[in-house]
């Protein structure tokens, strides 16, 4: 297996279809043996049902499911611990960055022999097609801030939802992992450059969609708390390799 795609997903009935659509238009063309991860946390709507229809007509089509709602940093790891691929690339479910970006950061991948290659909206302004509120574009620049403060990672946007990952050399960091919600993202980066696993920052298409699932206040500052935490738990040993 070349490739995994896990896409989590919470309530995404409206949206699963196209976006797997999408992903099955794209591997035909691409020649990678792929499979299709979708995580299913604990969505009140049909989302489950949705995956199921497609089963049929797109080889490699996996459901998962958390059981209840536990955070897309939690469907992220189940899904990454799942997989069977060389690379795992890691997708939202509104496709914000195009699926065809994802030859980008193979490319990346392959020249550099990085673990990561994190796709960046701060890079490159110009490949943001549609842009956030203010608002949101303000509070997830103090974010960023604040985590290259506290953390000292070198990177400009960690919260783009669309990475490559090498699964052998990032498995230990994902069960090292810890943070269920929306900092999960800081959180494997972190992780990883301790392991001196090196990180690829490319910058990628991205257009912001209106059914965002961030809360604009709450999950902000539920964000920052999970990055103290993070940062104290370092501190005090709390990472360790599970079996």
């Amino acid at each position: 297996m070349d490739l995994s795609i896990v896409i989590p997903a919470f309530n995404e009935a409206a949206r699963i279809g196209p976006t797997l659509e999408a992903i099955r238009a794209f591997l035909q063309g691409s020649g990678l043996r792929a499979e299709i991860l979708v995580v299913d946390d604990g969505s009140s709507d049909d989302t489950a049902g949705r995956v199921r229809e497609r089963m049929s007509d797109i080889p490699g089509l996996r459901l998962l499911s958390n059981g209840r709602n536990r955070g897309k940093g939690f469907s992220i790891r189940h899904g990454f611990c799942e997989s069977r691929g060389t690379f795992v690339l890691l997708t939202d479910a509104d496709l914000s960055t195009p699926i065809e970006e994802m030859d980008r950061l193979l490319h990346a991948v392959r020249q550099t022999g990085c673990g990561i290659a994190t796709g960046s909206r701060a890079l490159d302004p110009s490949r943001v097609k549609v842009r956030q509120g203010r608002l949101r574009e303000t509070l997830g620049k103090g974010f960023n801030l604040a985590v290259r403060g506290l953390t000292g990672l070198p990177i400009r946007d960690t919260q783009c939802g669309f990475k490559l990952l090498d699964r052998q050399a990032l498995l230990p960091v994902f069960r090292m992992a810890r943070v269920d919600r929306f900092s999960y993202d800081v959180e494997i980066l972190y992780l990883a450059r301790r392991r001196r696993i090196r990180i690829a920052e490319i910058p990628v298409i991205w257009r912001n969609s209106p059914q965002s699932r961030v809360r604009i206040l709450l999950d902000p500052l539920q964000m920052l708390w999970d990055l103290i935490r993070m940062i104290l738990r370092d501190r005090m040993g709390g990472y360790s390799e599970a079996p």
